[in-house]
């Protein structure tokens, strides 16, 4: 991880994503959260402030040292309980079905492999557990959506590896996740980055639906 990386994009993520309006959106994809939470994409706590009193304990998982270091007074503030217990979201040290929930926001879009990532959210959220979600991802619009492959590359290599044309509903139902909860539609912003998907879906109680 190079200085950019490591020092100078926790920050600008933290800037971009943490502003009133993001938080607007932050706080419906939060709504009815409860118990014991893995959150995935933690970064630098930007959902802490808004975890339901319900929220028991949160297991968060950040491979940005400097985002965790950024994290600390919000976890302070809040004084929820956070156990950071990993640097990948593809590989959760959890437990199958230990969390009563699941979170991420602005996650699915960088993970590198994000279809790895559901998967191992629906092995460690119980059986009718709920994965809550606030993602960007491709526009409906087919001009849109031209612009936004024209500039993924660019924005990959400046956003730590944020992908513009991930389909957040399509890559849930993938994943075997049911009962999908979603609002998608296009909020304030430059297109290209302002299609946003976020609600909940449901960890069915039957495993064999993958």
């Amino acid at each position: 991880m190079g200085l950019y990386d490591d020092r100078v994009l926790p920050r600008l993520v933290d800037l971009t994503c943490g502003s009133k309006g993001m938080e607007r959106y932050r706080a419906k994809a939060i709504d009815g959260l409860a118990g014991e939470v893995v959150e995935i994409g933690f970064g630098t706590g930007l959902n802490v402030p808004l975890y339901p009193d319900e929220v028991t304990t949160v297991w968060a998982v950040e491979p940005s040292e400097r985002s965790r270091e950024l994290a600390s007074d919000r976890v302070t503030a809040r004084g929820v309980r956070v156990e950071h217990v990993g640097l990948d979201g593809q590989r959760l040290p959890l437990d199958d079905a230990s969390c009563d929930a699941g979170l991420c926001t602005f996650t699915l879009c960088t993970v590198p492999d994000p279809m790895r990532a559901l998967a191992e959210l629906r092995r460690v959220i119980r059986p009718g557990g709920q994965l809550h979600v606030l993602e960007h991802g491709a526009a409906p619009d087919p001009g849109v959506a031209r612009w936004q492959e024209r500039i993924e590359p660019w924005q990959k290599r400046l956003a730590g590896g944020c992908h513009l044309t991930r389909d957040t509903t399509e890559m849930l139902r993938r994943a075997g996740f049911v009962d999908l909860r979603l609002t998608t539609r296009f909020v304030k912003g430059p297109k290209p980055w302002s299609y946003f998907t976020w609600g909940r879906a449901t960890n069915p109680r039957s495993p064999d639906v993958l």
